[in-house]
Order: structure tokens, then sequence, then C-alpha cells
């Protein structure tokens, strides 16, 4: 296995995983996903940007074979799959130093139990010269942990980008033509990993306004050959604009709720409201919140189990609450079958929205035309909101 040329000096040394299917034991991962390491070779010094997750070593130490030193090794973000090679990389290449944030530096001694010794940490826009490539490094906490940093590869305009930008991809090249194929694959990246964190990620992405970026070179999925696209889709991801769109997530057991919310969806269509609806009894969680990045409406359907929200009601809420996406409107439909607390249920697990929250619509066992009149009403007060906040 060789290094692949990205540009004079810098070469792509990762690893493809084309048959995981599931990140940290969480995330899908339908078309399996790279660990992207960079080497940027200076005519004093080596650098490595990152590793590979641990499966993965072997393809990384590959890749490495005919490199005869490595100076220093960046470590952009503590977790394994970009730092789990880490201990082996550090084995061969003893005289390497390890470079990271304050933050980077504690959390891989407590991970990875790597010697303080060997660990430089380095300032936010300090620089490291590497005779003719020149690394500038980025502070970026909280995109997603509170140590990682972003690097920038001055002569060559490259932003090795970390966890930013990337997405899970596998490829064969370097790069994929398909910039839409990226695109969407980012956006599900994005709307799993970094949507809780838009505020501050829009923050980072105004500072890089200052470079000459060229290329991204993220730790996950291809490298941008231009950036153009990935960086205003992103900028469009974090701000606080949203569509006309409602995204419908429900839970159904003899049909009543799922009932409710084919109506719903048929009354929203009608208004003018573009809709989603997912049966979270087989839905592609990554799909949910992949609509979640930009829609104004949430409904979550459940019947009530035990007096309380169908389980997979529970999980869909708290993932909203997780992701905190920028949603304006909230709505609670289903079945109670004889009682319950499922809407109060529902409506805790959503306590970190900033969404107004609509009036239900609740029924009692097997829908009736009263109550299929009352989801007119909810399609009703959620076009009228969307008007007002000028959707459409």
């Amino acid at each position: 296995m060789e290094p692949r040329k990205i540009t004079e000096g810098v070469f792509w040394a990762g690893a493809v995983d084309r048959d995981r299917r599931l990140f940290d034991s969480l995330i899908p991962l339908p078309d399996g996903t790279s660990y992207n390491a960079y080497i940027v070779t200076g005519t004093e010094k080596t650098a490595l940007l990152d590793t590979v997750d641990p499966s993965k070593i072997h393809e990384l130490m590959a890749r490495l074979e005919k490199t005869a030193k490595i100076d220093y090794v960046v470590a952009h973000h503590a977790e394994q799959d970009h730092s789990g090679a880490l201990p082996a990389v550090l084995e061969k290449y003893k005289e390497a130093i390890v470079v990271a944030s304050p933050k980077g530096k504690e959390l891989l001694i407590d991970h990875l139990h790597i010697a303080e010794g060997r660990v430089k940490t380095v300032a936010d826009g300090e620089k490291l010269p590497l005779g003719g490539k020149t690394l500038e490094f980025i502070h970026t906490p909280w995109v997603h942990w509170p140590e990682t940093i972003c690097t920038f590869l001055e002569e060559d305009g490259i932003l090795f980008s970390c966890d930013l930008f990337g997405s899970h991809l596998s490829f064969s090249g370097i790069y994929i033509e398909d910039e839409q194929k990226v695109c969407e694959a980012s956006k599900r990246y994005f709307s799993e990993v970094m949507m809780p964190f838009r505020p501050t990620i829009r923050k980072h992405l105004e500072r890089f306004a200052k470079y000459d970026i060229k290329t991204i070179a993220p730790s996950h999925g291809p490298v941008y050959k231009d950036p153009r696209c990935i960086m205003d889709s992103h900028a469009e991801w974090v701000s606080d604009k949203v569509r006309n769109s409602a995204v419908i997530a429900f839970a159904t057991m003899h049909g009543s709720t799922e009932a409710l919310s084919e109506a719903l969806s048929e009354a929203l269509w009608r208004k003018g409201v573009e809709v989603e609806v997912f049966n979270l009894a087989h839905a592609d969680l990554g799909k949910l919140a992949m609509s979640l990045v930009d829609a104004a409406t949430i409904v979550i359907g459940s019947p009530t189990v035990l007096g309380g929200a169908h389980p997979l009601a529970v999980s869909a809420a708290f993932l909203v609450n997780a992701l905190r996406p920028k949603l304006r409107f909230a709505s609670i439909i289903g079945s109670l079958g004889w009682a319950g607390r499922m809407p109060e249920q529902l409506t805790s697990n959503m306590g970190n929205l900033k969404a107004e929250m609509l009036a239900p619509v609740l029924v009692k066992g097997k829908p009736r035309e009263a109550d299929f009149a009352e989801i007119e009403r909810l399609a009703r007060a959620i076009a009228a909101k969307h008007k007002e906040a000028g959707l459409f």
C-alpha cells in the first residue's frame, strides 16, 4: 500500500473501511467510512496528521513503510478513529513528538496512555515550520469534542479540518467527482455529529474566512478539491434559517397513530407545507436526523404503552433533544388507549428545544371523524405559523 499524492509533499495515508456499518454502536454507516491520515513532508521535517482506527493499524503502517522518519504527529482529535494507531506509530518512530491542544494532551494521556513527555502542546494560531511547508494550528473546541484542532498548510492552501466537513463515505481514490453525493453524505454526518454545536461551528466558519483555502482534507470521507460547495452548505446548515418543512416521526401499534400521521401529512401537503414522514419501527435514523437539519416543525406520534409513550417515540424525542435542531415549532399526536401520560413524557424529553409547542391531537382508541377534524386544525396551525415566519 502506497501513500496517495494530493500535491507535492502532501499525501493521503489513511484507511478505507468499506464494511463498517455502525459507528460508536450508534450511527448507521450505509456507505462505510474512511479514517484519513495525511503526510506533509518539508525539506527539514515530516509531519503525520492523525492516524487511523485501531482496526486499520496494519493499513496505516503499510502506507508508512517507506517513510524513514516522522518528526511530528499532529493529533487533531483524541477519539480513537483518529488517534487509535498513535501508540503503534510512536513505537515505530521513537523520536516523533505528538502535537496537540492542551486539552488534547490531557485526553491522549487518559485514553491512550501516551507518555506525557512525548506530547507538545500548541496554542491557537501557533505555526510549525517543516521547511517550505508551514502548519498553522487552529483551535476548534467543541467541533465536536473540547480538544479538537484543525491545521492549515499555508503554502498549499489545504485545511485539514478534522471532523468538520467530513462524511462517512468509502472511496477508491482520494476525491469523488459526484459533488451532490458527497454533500448529501456530509449533511448526514453533520446532522448526526455536528448539529448540537451549530453556534460554535458558525463562529469557526467565520474565522476560516481569513484563510485562502483551496482544498479541504477532512478526517472522514473524500478530499474536496473545490471547498466552496461544502463550506457554503455548512454555512447554511449552521444558520438560523429553516425551510417550509415539517417532519412527522411516529410509532404505531394497532394503526391509530399511523392513521393520524398520514392524515396530518396529507393535510399539510394540501396547505403547501413540505412533509417527511418516518415510521420509527423501521426508519433510518440517519435520514431522520438529516431531515431535522433545516426543518421548521417536528411532530412526534405515539400510542400509549403501559401508561407512557411508545419506547420508539421516546427514543425519537431523545434524539431530537440531543441534536438540538433549529426547529421553530413542535407538536404531539397519538392514541391514548384508555389513559396515560404519553404527551407529558414526550414533551419533557424535548426540553432542549427552543421550539413553540403547538396544541397536541390526542385520541382514545381508533380515531373518529372529529379526531381527523382536529388533525386538520393542527395542519392549519402549522401552515399558519410557517406563513407568519415567512417560510412561504
